[in-house]
């Protein structure tokens, strides 16, 4: 028997304003109103595995065994079997994939991706990786989180398919490891490829060195263009809602990139600029002017997708 569907609501809206205000305020106004618990739920069950892999304290088997079972949660609960001896954030994702409208939903990709990404993220701690294996890890962050995007904002809304679906999140995703690099170096996560490392004899810290230098300009620029394709994209999604939604995620992204210029590719530990009042009214007015100029085509909605 299912616990409570109400029960676990405090506790998701908790760990979401805790973890993130911009995510926070962008479900409570933006979500579709009949999704909103649900939408907390997604955020906050992944924000409680990720803070649960991040411990320094957990051993590489304690964080795979971790894994693990949350994998087997997710496939128990969509084969509508209900698992024992769960934890109050564990009962967040039964409930969510309970609700799950549709088969091969957006939810369905979001869970599965994202808890693919955790895997990922738990399995790398320690290691220096490949730029192969990075690009996958990005795959599977953008798709995660956009087609959780258009499946809580705008659920019945047309959006196009195609190679520019994930590409704004996949800048958003790369601008994150470049801003964070020198934190998750200090913890062993090294968000520089082997081949970049191999190349020039360099350690994965080694932030102040020319080639560390190059391969983050190159990054910015790769970063640039994906969001500039995903801002084409996102014009031609039918829910304002949800093109506020996509514009204000890069724009808080895009003024990470803005700094990183700014000091001449030389990554620091932290970004305040992004965080700042200023910042915040650039990003909301930027995302509400961007999303009312864009007009949708509505002769072109037969040829979209409905998400």
């Amino acid at each position: 028997m299912t616990k409570d569907p109400h029960a676990d609501q405090a506790l998701a809206m908790a760990i979401t304003r805790n973890a993130s205000k911009q995510t926070y305020y962008t479900i409570r106004f933006l979500v579709d109103r009949n999704l909103t618990p649900d939408a907390f739920r997604a955020y906050a069950y992944f924000r409680w595995v990720d803070d649960w892999l991040d411990l320094e304290s957990r051993t590489r088997g304690e964080r795979m065994a971790f894994v693990e079972r949350q994998q087997a949660l997710i496939e128990s609960c969509y084969c509508g079997e209900m698992p024992a001896n769960l934890t109050d954030e564990e009962t967040m994702l039964v409930n969510l994939v309970e609700g799950d409208r549709g088969e091969n939903s957006g939810l369905q990709v979001y869970i599965r991706n994202m808890m693919a990404v955790m895997a990922f993220d738990a399995d790398r701690r320690g290691r220096v990786i490949s730029q192969n294996a990075l690009n996958e890890y990005t795959y599977l962050l953008a798709s995660a989180v956009t087609e959780a995007m258009h499946y809580f904002i705008g659920h019945c809304c047309a959006s196009p398919g195609g190679d520019l679906r994930y590409l704004a999140v996949t800048g958003a995703h790369i601008t994150h490891m470049l801003r964070d690099a020198i934190e998750d170096a200090e913890v062993g996560y090294y968000n520089i490829p082997r081949e970049i490392i191999e190349a020039y004899g360099i350690a994965p810290w080694d932030v102040e060195s020319k080639p560390y230098q190059a391969w983050v300009e190159s990054q910015v620029r790769l970063a640039r263009s994906c969001f500039k394709a995903g801002k084409a994209y996102l014009a031609q999604v039918e829910s304002t809602r949800c093109r506020i939604a996509g514009y204000a995620y890069t724009a808080r992204f895009e003024t990470v990139l803005e700094a990183i210029e700014r000091d001449g590719y030389l990554l620091r530990e932290r970004y305040p600029e992004r965080k700042s009042m200023r910042a915040g009214l650039d990003m909301t007015w930027s995302a509400f002017s961007l999303a009312l100029i864009d007009n949708f085509d509505e002769t072109a909605s037969h040829v979209l997708s409905v998400q």
